[in-house]
């Protein structure tokens, strides 16, 4: 079931450490090769013997060998993961991953890791609900790391209550998922596009919107996670990707985004266009900075070019076309003149009428709707798990 991949563990400092090699059992027996990276603090509940005993791999703490200086290379554990697993992922490390205190081997090859990155929260109930560990928690999450929700029951203090971290059989049902969907786009080739475009009234001022392009990046980092190669095309944002599998060209206009658009569609399976494109951009551009005592009335518009229309009529029948609609009346239909005009697969609707979804925000609410016009109609999730479902929409294409 797990033959061929590699499974990654960071042990922090917890009770739960008791259940690993519970877990490792688990992962060996299904053809996995475990590798163990521990904590300092950790040692003090599991054996650095248990585990390597049921790993069959010597686990790592150090930083370097004493004995023979030999230097752990945590780029190289990030490198070599199919799945980084922490568990337990205790308060102080959870509170260490998000602000990168790397002063532990196990914190810098959390930062180095290259593959999804899974964490196991575990603690005392009032510790797992306190503001900064809830804040911790979420930006992990938002972060793309896959949370495994504490359990409810008996905890270490006496106490009863959410805090004790998950079964080794849950903790491998996950694993086993996510290996099976990381493969879901293995050797497809991905055209995403995603951010605003600026379009320059002179060399100060210009026309954009409120978008962030987190929609985009998230459904970028989803792609690559699965398996495929992607080409991000981005406009102005203040996002980094960080998978390598991820492609990213930085452009500023409408003309500058059809351009590397057409340029990679061609090569590409499947495109996703999440960019926010300008729908018009200024007639004639000042080669100098307008002065207020220079004031104009007027600023003539002229149409940018339809990047997903071009892409519609340059599509093949082995490729994918997914749009994006961001309506604030009559969404619907809206929407399914879009599919239908732009030769779409299917098209993913926003509503602005949604406080807790558009531009600025880390969540959204979407509908999608196919070429037949049938409609999915999705809850409020955060953008990463709205990512998830477009994926998920497109492996049944695919299939």
């Amino acid at each position: 079931m797990l033959t061929g991949k590699n499974i990654l563990i960071g042990v922090t400092g917890g009770i739960a450490a008791y259940k690993i090699p519970s877990l490792v059992r688990l992962l060996k027996k299904a053809g996995a090769e475990v590798q163990i990276v521990m904590s300092p603090m950790s040692k003090e509940f599991v054996t650095p013997l248990t585990l390597s005993t049921v790993s069959g791999r010597p686990v790592l703490s150090e930083f370097f060998h004493k004995e023979t200086g030999e230097w752990n290379s945590h780029v190289e554990l990030g490198m070599w993961a199919d799945v980084f697993l922490i568990a337990p992922a205790t308060a102080s490390s959870m509170g260490k991953m998000v602000n990168g205190i790397a002063d532990n081997l196990l914190i810098t090859t959390y930062l180095s890791a290259k593959c999804p990155v899974i964490f196991a929260p575990a603690m005392d109930l009032d510790m797992y609900k306190h503001p900064s560990t809830t804040k911790n928690v979420s930006e992990l999450v938002a972060r793309g790391h896959i949370l495994l929700e504490p359990n409810h029951g008996e905890l270490a203090s006496g106490l009863c209550g959410e805090g004790r971290m998950q079964e080794p059989d849950q903790i491998m049902k996950v694993i086993v998922d996510q290996l099976k969907k990381k493969a879901d786009l293995e050797g497809k080739s991905v055209l995403i596009s995603a951010g605003p475009t600026y379009e320059s009234i002179d060399p100060v001022r210009f026309i954009g919107n409120h978008s962030t392009g987190l929609m985009g990046y998230e459904i970028a980092e989803e792609c690559a996670n699965r398996g495929a190669i992607v080409t991000l095309v981005s406009g102005p944002s203040n996002l980094q990707v960080s998978h390598p599998n991820i492609k990213k060209i930085d452009v500023i206009s409408a003309d500058e985004m059809f351009n590397a658009c057409i340029a990679a569609f061609s090569i590409s399976n499947i495109a996703i266009m999440a960019a926010a494109v300008a729908d018009f951009k200024p007639k004639n551009v000042s080669s100098i900075k307008i002065k207020k005592s220079e004031a104009f009335n007027t600023i003539d518009l002229i149409p940018t070019k339809d990047i997903l229309a071009k892409l519609g009529e340059l599509k093949k029948n082995e490729q994918f076309l997914i749009g994006f609609a961001l309506e604030t009346n009559n969404e619907i239909e809206n929407a399914k003149n879009k599919l239908k005009n732009k030769n779409l697969d299917f098209i993913v609707l926003n509503s602005l009428q949604n406080k807790e979804a558009g531009f600025g925000k880390k969540t959204n609410q979407v509908t999608i709707i196919d070429k037949a016009f049938n409609q999915i109609n999705y809850q409020v999730k955060t953008k990463k798990e709205v990512a998830a479902d477009i994926v998920n929409k497109i492996k049944e294409l695919i299939k």
